[in-house]
C-alpha cells in the first residue's frame, strides 16, 4: 500500500521508500522504515497531504507520497 492511498486520520508504518529525487529529504525529516506516519489533513482537491511522523508535521505532494510504501499493522483499526 502507498502512503498516497491513505485517508485523513489513518495511520500506518513506513516499510520502504522508493528511490526518487525526494528520498533523502524524506529520510532527513524522519520518514524511515519502521516509523509510524499519520495523515493529518488532505487538501480539498486531494493534493497535497499533511502528514505527521516522529513529531514533525509537513506537507507532501501525492506524487511523492506514492513513493512511500506503508503497511497497516495487523489488528489495527484506522479512522
Amino acid at each position: 500500500m502507498k502512503l498516497s492511498d491513505l485517508k485523513q486520520g489513518q495511520e500506518a508504518i513506513i516499510t520502504e521508500i522508493e528511490d526518487s529525487a525526494v528520498t533523502e529529504q524524506l529520510m532527513e525529516m524522519g520518514c524511515l522504515p519502521g516509523e509510524l506516519v499519520v495523515i493529518e489533513n488532505v487538501a480539498p482537491m486531494g493534493d497535497p497531504i499533511a502528514i505527521s511522523v516522529v513529531g514533525y508535521k509537513f506537507s507532501l505532494r501525492k506524487a511523492d507520497a506514492a513513493k512511500v510504501e506503508v503497511k497497516i499493522p495487523a489488528g489495527y483499526t484506522n479512522a
